[in-house]
C-alpha cells in the first residue's frame, strides 16, 4: 500500500492471515493524515539545533529522542524525520494486530517487523545519485536490528532529499529503530570526509534550500576526482564514528560506500553480497 501527503511517500507492506493484513493496513491509512500536520506545526522547534526543548507531537517526540543521542555533533530533530515517520506508521501496523512481517519504506528509511522465524531480505544502494542494486544481505527476526536508514550527499540536487557536510555516496545504518538509524546515517555520512581537499565543492545549505535546518553551514555540492587512497582515508574517518556509536550501542552496523568502495562496520552485519 501506498500513502502519500505532501512530501512524505510511503510503501506499507505486511504479511499474515488476510484479515489481520487488511485490519493492520487500514489503521496505518486512519493514522497516516494526522503526521504532517502535527510535524508542521512543531516545525521551527524541529529545525532547531540541539540542545532544544522536547516537541509534543508523537512523530516529533521520536525525533527528538532518536537525534539527542548525537548531541555532541551539529544535529536537528529534521535529521530523524524519515525514520520517524516510518517507526510511527509500523506502530499503526501492529498495533493488537498478528503479522509475520510488516514494513514501512518512507523514501529509502525502513521500519520492520519480523516475527520470531522470519526473515526480511534488505537491498544495498552504495550510489544515492545513481540508484542501483549493489548488494543485498539478510535479517533475522532473533537480531535487536529493527530500522534501517541511508544517508549520503546530495550532489547538485540530486542523492537524496537531504545534505551533507561529507562526501559518501550513501552510508546505510541498522538500529533498533529506524528513527535512530536516521539520525545515526547523517551523522556517521557527514564524518566520511577529506576537510580542505581541493576535489570537495562546498555551498552554504540555505543557497540550495533556503528552508534547510543546517542554515549557512556548507554542505558538500560537488565531487571531483578522488584517488584510491583519498577514498579510503575518507571511508575510515566515517567508519571511526560508525565504529564508536556501535561501541555505545547506539547503532548494530554500518555500510559506507564512496566511489565503489564499501567499509562494512559492526559483527552484527550479516555477510553483505555485493551484485
Amino acid at each position: 500500500m501506498r500513502l502519500r501527503h505532501g512530501p512524505i511517500d510511503v510503501l506499507l507492506a505486511a504479511t499474515g492471515a488476510p484479515d489481520e493484513v487488511a485490519r493492520a493496513l487500514e489503521q496505518a491509512r486512519a493514522a497516516f493524515p494526522g503526521i504532517l500536520p502535527e510535524l508542521c506545526a512543531e516545525l521551527p522547534a524541529l529545525r532547531t539545533p540541539l540542545p532544544s526543548l522536547p516537541p509534543q507531537g508523537r512523530v516529533a517526540s521520536r525525533m527528538h529522542e532518536a537525534v539527542a543521542r548525537h548531541a555532541d555533533a551539529f544535529i536537528t530533530p529534521m535529521a530523524a524525520v524519515a525514520g520517524a515517520v516510518a517507526d510511527d506508521l509500523l506502530a499503526s501496523l501492529l498495533r493488537g494486530r498478528a503479522l509475520r512481517t510488516a514494513s514501512v519504506n518512507n523514501g529509502g528509511d525502513i521500519a520492520f517487523h519480523l516475527a520470531p522465524g522470519e526473515t526480511l531480505c534488505c537491498g544495498l544502494v552504495a550510489d544515492l545519485a545513481a540508484p542501483a542494486l549493489d548488494g543485498r544481505f539478510i535479517l533475522h527476526a532473533h537480531e535487536p536490528t529493527r530500522g534501517i536508514a541511508t544517508s549520503g550527499r546530495a550532489c547538485k540536487g540530486q542523492g537524496g532529499r537531504s545534505f551533507s557536510f561529507g562526501i559518501a555516496d550513501a552510508v546505510t545504518i541498522l538500529a533498533a529503530t529506524a528513527a535512530e538509524a536516521d539520525a545515526a546515517a547523517s551523522v556517521v555520512a557527514n564524518a566520511v570526509d577529506l576537510p580542505g581537499h581541493p576535489a570537495v565543492t562546498r555551498r552554504p545549505a540555505t543557497d540550495i534550500d533556503p528552508a534547510s535546518d543546517l542554515g549557512h553551514r556548507r554542505v558538500t555540492w560537488h565531487l571531483g576526482p578522488l584517488t584510491r587512497a583519498e577514498i579510503h582515508a575518507a571511508l575510515d574517518a566515517g567508519a571511526r564514528v560508525a565504529h564508536s556509536l556501535i561501541a555505545a550501542d547506539l547503532i548494530h552496523g554500518a555500510i559506507l560506500a564512496l566511489r565503489g568502495e564499501m567499509k562494512v562496520c559492526g559483527m552484527t552485519i550479516p555477510a553483505l553480497e555485493r551484485t
